[in-house]
């Protein structure tokens, strides 16, 4: 129900900022970033991207919605391919109960065609907001996803933890489409707790890569591919692994730094602290030509593996929508089509496809009808010794 049945899956994902335009000096209203949001999705399934997916946030300067789910079924009902996810849902602050009914409601409503990445969020404040204790936040990971896991696979369920009042015989409604739980990345820029824990499971990992060198995120990724393998989900290079990005995005090199400095220095995330030019050295942000970004994210692969999603941050520190969306054709006119013939060369046949509610309900039951031809066999064998 995606837009291909590719190995990777390439998209962008927003966190929803409302900044100052640094060169217009403008700053759009809350209406003019939520509906640039809704023209981003649109375009990204225009121009042939798998993925969109949007942060959570409860605090300005931040659009992104307190509640995903609302904004996620509104595109759902505008596009007909697009993949739709998060990035992330606040698994600490969020109600696993409140997770489990509203994304389910979600499958429903998009058929399918979404997922979610789980994550603790790096905005402190939220956290009494909702009655938690940032200093727990590892705990209410833990915690409230073992309890959203169950949620979506239990009913009549008896629970209780240190965190939120027990259930006794609860069922969480509506059930997941098809019986399958919607597929679940746990997202993470620090954390080897978080890579642990998507190991455990068996879901996915993905590594936000945006601010750190290359070599944190290639131990990042290494930990949980060989936990992955430990827990006895597969081999270790048959992990699902999402890498985040950002990507700026000219004809030449030197328009696109000129024209992206400005945006860079006054960005929320990266302003006032090192230059353009040692953060392009150090960490994945790519600015320059479709060339460059294409050989930069291929590099990826030779420190993480071949891996099943990159997502690309292209909207943020107030670039204007105009200018947004010509990225959005730069990448999927220049540059995805290369990314998605690369990644393809020698990539060995086990290694799985980037997860879909499609090909993931075909495994299942392709697994249960070989079960039970299995379990026929036995029973043949059984009468013939009888």
């Amino acid at each position: 129900m995606t837009t291909t049945a590719n190995h990777m899956q390439f998209g962008v994902f927003t966190i929803g900022d409302v900044t100052r335009d640094p060169v217009t000096g403008r700053i759009p209203s809350e209406n003019e970033r939520i509906k640039a949001t809704l023209a981003i999705a649109r375009k990204a399934e225009e121009v042939g991207l798998d993925v969109f997916a949007t942060g959570q946030h409860h605090n300005p300067p931040f659009i992104a919605p307190a509640n995903p789910p609302v904004l996620l079924a509104h595109i759902a009902a505008q596009t007909e391919r697009i993949l739709l996810s998060t990035a992330t849902t606040l698994i600490t602050t969020t109600d696993p109960v409140r997770i489990a009914e509203d994304y389910a409601f979600l499958q429903h409503l998009a058929d399918g065609r979404m997922d979610l990445m789980l994550g603790r969020g790096n905005t402190g404040p939220v956290y009494p907001w909702f009655g938690k204790d940032i200093r727990a936040g590892l705990e209410l990971a833990v915690e409230n996803y073992a309890l959203l896991h169950k949620l979506w696979r239990e009913e009549n369920i008896v629970w209780s933890g240190q965190h939120r009042t027990p259930l006794h015989g609860f069922t969480a409604t509506p059930r997941p489409l098809d019986d399958l739980a919607p597929f679940v990345w746990h997202g993470s820029i620090r954390s080897p707790e978080i890579a642990e824990q998507a190991a455990f499971y068996g879901d996915g990992f993905f590594a936000n890569h945006i601010f750190w060198p290359k070599e944190h995120t290639q131990r990042m990724v290494g930990l949980y591919r060989r936990r992955f393998e430990h827990y006895g989900h597969g081999s270790a290079d048959q992990a699902i692994v999402g890498l985040g990005g950002q990507v700026f995005m000219r004809k030449n090199s030197q328009d696109a730094i000129r024209e992206f400095r400005p945006y860079f220095d006054e960005a929320p995330v990266y302003g006032g602290g090192p230059s353009l030019e040692t953060f392009m050295r150090e960490t994945p942000l790519t600015v320059g030509s479709p060339q460059q970004v294409i050989e930069r994210t291929l590099s990826f692969r030779d420190y993480v593996g071949d891996y099943q999603r990159q997502l690309f941050l292209i909207d943020h520190a107030g670039l204007p929508l105009k200018t947004v969306l010509e990225q959005l054709d730069i990448l999927g006119e220049e540059v995805v089509p290369v990314l998605r013939e690369e990644f393809a060369k020698g990539r060995p046949a086990h290694v799985p496809n980037a997860p879909t509610h499609t090909n993931r309900l075909a495994a299942r039951d392709a697994a249960t009808l070989g079960n039970l031809d299995e379990t026929a066999t036995i029973e043949t064998a059984k009468v013939g010794v009888a």
